[in-house]
């Protein structure tokens, strides 16, 4: 069984530039024509993540834990492919923070201010 989460966005283009330019998302399914509208079906790792522009596929804001492995040389990838840090938010949103339950983490924001929570458990 795979959980596959759908990650509402109001430009496909705009989503699909930052998942796949910075996020080393690769697009693997969807709409082949120019439109800002519709869905498509992004790989990471082996694991799935829909993008949709649909109004009944989920609400802005929300947060998506990316489990991954060496997440340091991954955050300095992701700066290095023009990640920006935001202002505003706190620590884990600047870089990889221990985390009391466990975990190495950082946050990032898409362009519509859903919040993936890159995760590496502590062995």
């Amino acid at each position: 069984m795979a959980i596959i989460p759908t990650v509402r966005c109001r430009s496909l283009r705009q989503s699909l530039a930052f998942y796949t330019g910075v996020l080393d998302f690769t697009r693997i399914d969807g709409s082949d024509d120019d439109a800002d509208e519709g869905f498509t079906v992004l790989s990471r790792a082996g694991d799935r993540l829909f993008l949709s522009t649909g109004a009944g596929d989920g609400e802005f804001g929300q947060a998506i834990v990316v489990m991954t492995e060496d997440i340091d040389t991954l955050f300095e990838k992701f700066l290095g492919r023009g990640l920006v840090r935001p202002t505003t938010p706190g620590p884990v949103h600047q870089g990889p923070t221990d985390q009391t339950w466990g975990t190495r983490e950082f946050y990032v924001d898409d362009p519509d201010g859903n919040t993936l929570r890159f995760t590496q458990s502590h062995r």
